[in-house]
Parts: structure tokens; sequence; C-alpha cells
């Protein structure tokens, strides 16, 4: 039974506890707790406290009592805790949490009136294609600009979390319709809607943005890509999109490219570092087009040229005849621009497929990273490949490269078989 309890995804939810499982068992996941038997002092708030864990969705506890034990709560209180018996306690009654649903989802309607969206009038529409159609409409009213999205999202979620707490008390029944409606809408914004469109290809771009959250910052995973990010971004039908554009849902269409963009560019510098300066431009634009210095339209273009840019850029590791991860060497040794002839080019690709076949074959064993010996032995053999760089390479610039390199190996790869670029299965 207890295993089986403390177990989040197991239907056992109610058990009857005396003894040791009401002061000394601890399971997160319980949010409730109903008492029906006399306690006190240090065995009424280890009771109480069996409710009080922290756990994911988990908003609060909630402590049901069938014998009118409050006043020993609020001497026990005074004894273990930090409040006292007309002092703060952290126990509340369950109305003023109601109460403060009441406020936080006046204040949610106000900062959309701000921007013309009344999410009375959406709760109150029973015809379900008018519900629908203002749901949209709220989404387009509150897309643009970033900080007004995150604040409504902010504040929706706030409401649902409130509400979540004051379940399962029937009173919050009264306050579905709204919080239904602030989650359709805040879920859209950060999961861009798809656009119906007869084009096949606007079908498979559509799949790929549905898949796409909103940007919210441009941190570059740990992890590595997955399929869904080797969609081509030359097949974007930017002439579909530009009819889309002058329809109704301008700014919902730029938020479907822009997430479109941003995920397939942050795939695309977990491969290649020397890509960040893609995310630089890639901010900078959004930042611009926050700030209001530039419209829709020409945001629109600025995108669609970025979009055709970072294309060519996933495609170069074909024109240079190197593979990604080759490639990303090849960068390291040749970025910033260096004067190099095309001989040196070939001497530098060269050492780079020369350097990763001598390291998976030999060096980069199982656990590499956590061996100071098997460390040395590969930053050795990064030194010792590199010698054969062209003669354009100071001491310097050459030992700076020995460094970059090896710091791309050992943030790259685990070992000869699992890397960024052969993530495991």
């Amino acid at each position: 039974l207890e295993t089986k309890f403390k177990d989040e995804d197991n239907p056992l939810r109610i058990v009857f506890v005396c003894a040791m499982w009401m002061t000394g068992f601890d399971v997160p996941c319980c949010s409730t707790i109903y008492l029906d038997k006399p306690m006190r002092n240090h065995t009424l708030m280890q009771t109480i406290a069996r409710a009080n864990r922290v756990f994911p969705e988990k908003n609060n506890g909630l402590i049901v009592d069938y014998v009118g034990i409050f006043r020993n709560l609020q001497k026990a209180l005074a004894i273990y805790g930090a409040g006292g018996v007309t002092g703060h306690t952290p126990i509340k009654d369950k109305a003023e949490l109601v109460e403060m649903l009441k406020t936080t989802i006046a204040a949610t309607n106000a900062y959309c009136a701000e921007h013309d969206v009344d999410i009375p009038a959406i709760v109150a529409e029973e015809r379900v294609f008018e519900h629908t159609r203002l749901i949209g409409n709220a989404v387009e009213a509150l897309v643009y600009p970033d900080d007004v999205k995150k604040e409504f999202i902010r504040q929706a979620d706030l409401v649902v979390r409130v509400h979540k707490a004051v379940m399962p008390d029937p009173v919050a029944h009264q306050f579905d319709g709204v919080r239904s409606v602030l989650t359709a809408i805040a879920n859209t914004l950060r999961t861009p809607p798809k656009d119906v469109d007869i084009s096949e290809v606007m079908e498979a771009v559509n799949e790929l943005l549905d898949r796409s959250i909103a940007a919210e910052g441009y941190v570059i995973p740990d992890g590595v890509r997955d399929g869904s990010a080797t969609i081509d971004m030359s097949k974007v039908d930017f002439e579909t999109l530009k009819k889309l554009l002058a329809g109704g849902k301008r700014r919902t269409v730029i938020e479907k490219l822009r997430a479109a963009i941003e995920k397939r560019l942050n795939a695309m510098v977990v491969l290649n570092r020397s890509r960040l300066d893609y995310v630089e431009r890639f901010q900078k634009m959004i930042e611009e087009y926050n700030s209001g210095s530039k419209n829709i339209e020409e945001f629109f273009k600025e995108l669609q040229v970025f979009a055709q840019e970072l294309d060519a850029e996933d495609k170069r590791h074909m024109r240079e005849g190197l593979s990604e991860e080759e490639l990303a060497l090849f960068d390291i040794l040749t970025k910033p621009e260096m004067e190099l002839t095309e001989k040196d080019k070939a001497e530098i690709k060269k050492v780079a497929r020369s350097l990763l076949e001598r390291l998976k074959q030999e060096k980069l064993v199982l656990d590499w990273r956590k061996r100071q010996q098997a460390r040395a032995d590969v930053k050795l053999t990064i030194e010792t490949i590199l010698d054969e760089l062209p003669r354009g390479y100071t001491p310097e610039i050459w030992q700076t490269k020995c460094d970059l390199v090896y710091q791309h190996v050992f943030d790259s790869y685990q070992d000869a078989n699992q890397s960024i670029y052969a993530p495991a299965s």
C-alpha cells in the first residue's frame, strides 16, 4: 500500500490511516487530509503537514476538518509554528481563496479589456462557431507584442492555479467557463493554431508549426534536435503566406512563421555553435518588431529573407563536401574569417576528417570525460593532429583553435557512439 499510494499514477487515491501514517509518512503528491479524530500539538502539526509537500501542479494542501479542531490547530501553530493565536497563520479559510479567485479573474478581464478583448462576452456566447471566432479574435489581439502575450499567459495561468486550488468545492464550478476560455486563448498563444490551406506544402509547414511553441527567449537547448526539425525551410510557400497575411489573422501568421524559424535555428546551433550570429540577428529582428519600429509587412519580408539564408546555411555542409560534424570542426578552425587559399581550405578539411576519425576510433572511450587520463589523451590527440594545419596559423591562433576544438569535443561527444550528431535511440 505504501508503494502504491506514493505513486502518482496508481489508481489508489484514498487511504484511512492512523499512527505512523499520520505523523511520519511523506507523500508529496498527497493534497488533501480529512480529520475525523481529536488531535493536538505536535501530532496535529505533523498530520496536517502531510498535505503541504511541494509537488508539480500542486498549488496548496486542503484540510477538511470533521471534528472542529481548528482551535487546537491555532494553539499548535503558536507552539510549533511561526504563527500564534492572534498572529499570522499559514492555514486559511477557503472562502479567502474564492475571493482571491474572483479578484484574479477581474484583473485578467480588465487587462484583456485594455486590448479590446471582452472575456465575459466570450464566456456568455453559446453558439459554437461564434464562440470559436471570438477566441480567434482574442488570440489575434493578444499575440503581439511579446510583453502583452506573456502578461496575458501569466495572468491566465494564475487564474487556472487558483481555480484548481478551490476545487473540489462546488463554488468553483461557477468559474469553469472563464477558466475554459482563458485556457483556450493561452494554449493557442503558446502553440499557434493551424491555418487551413489546400496547398500540400502548407499542410506540411503547418504540421511543423503545430509542433512548435511560441517564442520565449532564445536559449539553445542542451539536447539534440528531433526529427521534426529536419523540415526544409526552402519548401515554405511564402506566396501562400503572403495571401494569409493579407487576411484577418496577420499577427497569428507572423507568429507561426517566427516560431518555425526559431525551432529550426535552435536545432542548427546545437550542431554548430558558430551559427550563434544567426541567433543574434534573429533576436535583433524580433526586438525591432516588438518595439514597433517595423510593421508586419516589413517584418514578414525580413523573416522571408532570413529563412532563405537559414536554409542555405543548413545545406552548406553539402557544398563544402563535409558532414555536419566535420563542418562544425571546419568552422571552428576557419572562423572568424581567415585569409585562406582553396588549397589551405582543402588541407583544413582533411585535418578535420582525420581528427574525427582518430578520436572516434581510438580516444572517445566510454565515460572519457570523467577520467583525467582519457581527457588528457584526447587533448594531446587534438594538438598532434592540428599540427598539420597550414602555415598561416600562428602559435597563438593554433593554441586558441586547439582549446576551442577540445571544448567542442567535450561538449558534443559522450563517447564514440553517443553525441549530438548521433543521438541515442
